[in-house]
């Protein structure tokens, strides 16, 4: 069985464009370390993100993490770090981590990953959300994607909807 662990970007931009209920749709149970949790209710967190993390569903489950001083892991931040130490304890791990430098440190370690974005692909393939409407609605925030990655998503969701993308 997938262990599915979060860290914070994806948990955050997904509370602010209200897709946050995909997760437990696409993956039941989503684990975050306590330092992900600390980062959800920081007052620098969006408010509307704050509010979510207050209460948390019943399908988030925060773990505790052993501190990792490993030098691979010194230029992420604490949720990124504690994240990433979480999934590589499991033995079947899915890590949903946006920044790069934490996916490129979780593929060299072979762990799986995702971010947002695959996230909300994920929820278009299954029907779960319409993907122009999210995306848009994502592109609205301060998330930052290539103007051609948001693109070929587009024209990949037309595409499996049987339409042709502009």
């Amino acid at each position: 069985m997938t262990v599915v662990v979060a860290d914070t970007s994806p948990l955050n931009y997904l509370a602010l464009i209200e897709l946050i209920d995909v997760l437990p749709r696409l993956y039941g149970t989503v684990v975050i370390p306590q330092e992900v949790l600390s980062e959800l209710t920081s007052p620098a967190a969006p408010r509307e993100v704050r509010e979510w993390a207050k209460t948390l569903p019943d399908w988030i489950e925060v773990r505790s993490v052993p501190v990792s001083d490993d030098p691979a892991l010194s230029n992420l931040d604490a949720g990124e770090r504690s994240a990433i130490a979480l999934a590589q304890s499991e033995t079947n791990a899915l890590l949903l981590i946006d920044e790069a430098a934490g996916r490129r440190e979780a593929s060299r370690r072979g762990i799986s990953n995702t971010g947002t974005l695959g996230i909300l692909r994920a929820a278009a393939v299954g029907k779960l959300i319409d993907l122009p409407s999210a995306l848009g609605r994502l592109l609205a925030t301060n998330f930052r994607v290539s103007i051609s990655l948001a693109h070929d998503l587009l024209v990949e969701d037309a595409e499996r909807k049987g339409r042709r993308a502009e």
